[in-house]
């Protein structure tokens, strides 16, 4: 009998708790995850659960009160500024609602933007993997247009482009097709699944939408910060 490949945990969450001073709440109660190398997870629960706290939480956006996120087996919060930027820069890619394209810039900046700081924009060979990824992604004759000439579609392709610019580990989408009708969320979703089934990427998706969950492989369930369902156990973590 051959041996089972032992799946790697890529992200873990450990009594994650997060308290925010304005409000005086308890955004997340002590959460606990584990999400797979290759996973494609879908986050749910109703408006104010605490699913944009948690995902702001895994890319190290924010820090937590108490608790631990591990990436490939580290502690974010044993980073300094520095290594945490770099570390959201290089392993990280977001994709937003409201795209958060620059209307000044093209289409084709727009998915340099990550990379501007650091480079020319003709060096390293990023122009040419951002041409190839517009390409991939339909986008080829649009390379010089404006945000506010595309469809919302076609900005959130974009803003995919954008966030694999730096062919990160993980990317983490907050309601990417809350801002789409019902064909362009289905594209994007299914280009979602592309990226994850043909390229591995782990993606980490935030939605309140039951259909666009769907698209996931797991769903993790959140209601009032906690995990009710998909977590490592049932109900983890209590609040204070």
């Amino acid at each position: 009998m051959k041996n089972e490949k032992k799946a790697e945990i890529l992200i873990e969450t450990i009594g994650l708790k997060k308290f925010y001073e304005v409000g005086k709440v308890w955004a997340l109660g002590g959460v606990d995850i584990r999400i797979e190398r290759g996973d494609f997870a879908s986050i749910m629960g109703p408006s104010g659960c605490g699913k944009s706290t948690l995902l702001h939480m895994l890319g190290g956006v924010d820090r937590p009160s108490e608790g631990e996120v591990r990436v490939a087996g580290e502690n974010l919060a044993d980073l300094e500024s520095d290594d945490l930027a770099l570390f959201r820069r290089e392993k990280v890619g977001i994709i937003f609602q409201s795209f958060n394209l620059l209307p000044t810039l093209t289409v084709l900046e727009n998915v340099l933007v990550p990379v501007m700081p650091f480079s020319s924009i003709g060096g390293n060979g990023y122009r040419e993997k951002a041409i190839l990824l517009l390409k991939r992604f339909g986008l080829g004759e649009k390379l010089n247009n404006s945000p506010n000439e595309l469809s919302g579609g076609q900005n959130q392709r974009v803003a995919i482009a954008r966030a694999l610019i730096n062919a990160p580990d993980i990317i983490l989408a907050d309601e990417p097709t809350g801002q789409l009708d019902s064909r362009n969320g289905k594209e994007i979703m299914e280009l979602l699944q592309e990226l994850n089934g043909e390229d591995g990427v782990t993606i980490i998706l935030v939605t309140h939408d039951e259909k666009t969950a769907g698209y996931a492989k797991r769903k993790i369930l959140l209601r009032d910060g906690l995990v009710v369902s998909g977590g490592v156990g049932q109900a983890e973590g209590r609040k204070r």
